[in-house]
């Protein structure tokens, strides 16, 4: 079935930032916050909105991963991917954290638990590798470390 959106407060959103300059990106943000995603069928709104094509919000939307086109698992889970992290195991990380979750990066798990982001500096550089669990940092991750937050979160995954 598909989703239902509302799409009057699309609207009174993106109107609220219409004047400002560069309001795009803070609509979407402010859409995001108040929705958990941006809906797929909300783009023709916000693009008449801002005088945009429905290419020019749609493109803004997929180049920033931050924005979601879908709802986000009930637990989001960051995994930082910049160099640093890198270099302190990141990779294996992920690697770990997929398995975990049973999910690839930018989808939720089947259950709709879990979403996995991959992000970009947490900045916890000299406590790398860093993940964020349900809005909490977590520095000098391990995969046995997070396995154990990942029950605390009331993951069973």
């Amino acid at each position: 079935m598909p989703e239902a959106i509302d799409i009057d407060s699309v609207r009174r959103i993106a109107a609220a930032h219409q004047a400002t300059p560069g309001g795009l990106l803070p609509a979407l943000h402010a859409i995001q916050e108040a929705l958990g995603h941006i809906p797929p069928d909300s783009v023709g709104a916000i693009a008449e909105a801002f005088n945009l094509s429905r290419a020019e919000v749609h493109g803004t939307i997929s180049y920033y991963p931050h924005f979601r086109s879908h709802p986000a698992g009930r637990c989001v889970v960051q995994v930082c991917q910049a160099e640093a992290c890198q270099a302190m195991g990141a990779p294996a990380l992920m690697a770990h954290v997929r398995q975990r979750l049973g999910c690839a990066p930018h989808t939720s798990s089947a259950d709709g638990a879990f979403t996995l982001e991959p992000v970009y500096c947490l900045g916890l550089c000299a406590s790398s590798p860093a993940v964020v669990i349900d809005q909490a940092v977590h520095g000098r991750m391990t995969p046995q470390k997070f396995d154990r937050l990942v029950a605390e979160a009331g993951g069973a995954a």
